[in-house]
Formats: C-alpha cells, structure tokens, sequence
C-alpha cells in the first residue's frame, strides 16, 4: 500500500470515528427536543457528510449507528413512542430502525456519488434531501404495515393519513430537511478543501 492510500485510510477512519461519535451524540440530545409529539433527528447531517465524502458504503455504517442508538433509546424508553413500538413488537422494531437509518445512509451516498461529477453542490443538497426521505418514508410504511394500532391510537381518533402528514411528520420532517439542506453543503465543502491539503 502507497503512502497516499495509508495516509488516506488514516483520514477515512479518523473522519469517520469523529463522525460516528457526533451521530451517537447528536441522536442522544435530540432525542429530549421535540417538536410535537416527535423529535427532530439531527443525525442525518454527520450520516450525509460521510456518505458525500467516503461513498455509500460509508454512509450505510453512519447511518446503522444511528439506528442502533434510536433502538436503544426504544429499548430504555427515553424515546416514549419508540418504546411502546419496541414493547409491541422488539424484533420488527429492531429491524425498522436500524434499517431506515442504513439506507437513508447507503441512499445519500448513492445519489451524491450519482450528481457529484456534474455538481457537488447539487450532489450535496440532493443527498440531504434523500436521507430523511428515506428515514421518514421508511419509518411511516412501517408503522402502517406493522403497527397500525399504535399508529391509530397515537392519531387519537383523527384520520391517520392526516395525523402522519400534519403531525406525526411535518414539521420535524421539514425542519429535518432544511437543516440538512444548509448544512451539509457546507461541511462537505470544509472536509473537501481538508482532503485536498492532506
């Protein structure tokens, strides 16, 4: 192995250390800011980063970190509709989150690596866009293919599709996408120009 590949997988793991860790943190604070009834995930910007920056492959591990800290959360309940989600059904649970969060990741990469040679900014923005569309659309088929019941008592009598598009998912879900969609550009800019002068 060349010097410039040691020294490029030194950055890789280092860089991808640092983000697992901003993931587990940023999932466990989020977890306790709500907007509604749902918190806002906050780790979908460190999971896109390193999606955009060491490909899809990179991203489906940040994204199954992400996933494995939302299932702790269920399990220990600091997440109240996570719980009764894991109570109802630990197995599919486990599955659905760990899942969602994967390919929001592994997606996030594909598509920025699909963009990235015409437009990395382009490339970057759809990439954030992606990953809660993945993470959110994968959560809601899944509570609706697997827990119904949960989802109708949590609309408490109103119209499930309602209650998913207005409150179970829109603003968390907005907020989540803006976010991403400022943010990210910019840190993979930041990484970019520091890969370059490694």
């Amino acid at each position: 192995m060349s010097t410039a590949n040691k020294k490029f997988n030194t950055y890789r793991l280092t860089a991808l250390g640092i983000l697992t860790a901003i993931i587990i943190v940023l999932q466990i604070f989020s977890t306790f800011v709500k907007i509604g009834p749902f918190s806002i995930t906050l780790a979908l910007i460190p999971i896109v980063i390193g999606a955009a920056m060491f490909g899809a492959g990179a991203g489906a591990y940040l994204g199954s970190v992400f996933g494995v800290v939302v299932l702790l959360m269920c399990i220990f309940g600091a997440d109240v509709g996570g719980a009764m989600v894991w109570n109802a059904s630990p197995i599919i649970c486990a599955i659905l989150v760990i899942l969602k969060g994967a390919l929001a990741g592994f997606e996030a990469g594909v598509h920025y690596r699909a963009l990235a040679q015409t437009n990395k900014i382009l490339a970057t923005v759809v990439a954030a866009l992606i990953s809660p569309l993945v993470n959110t659309g994968i959560f809601v088929i899944g509570m609706m293919i697997f827990f119904k019941d949960i989802l109708n008592a949590w609309a408490g009598g109103s119209d499930v599709l309602y209650y998913i598009i207005f409150m179970m998912t829109g603003v968390n879900f907005l907020v989540e996408v803006a976010t991403n969609i400022v943010l990210c550009p910019v840190v993979v800019k930041i990484m970019d120009a520091v890969k370059k002068n490694k």
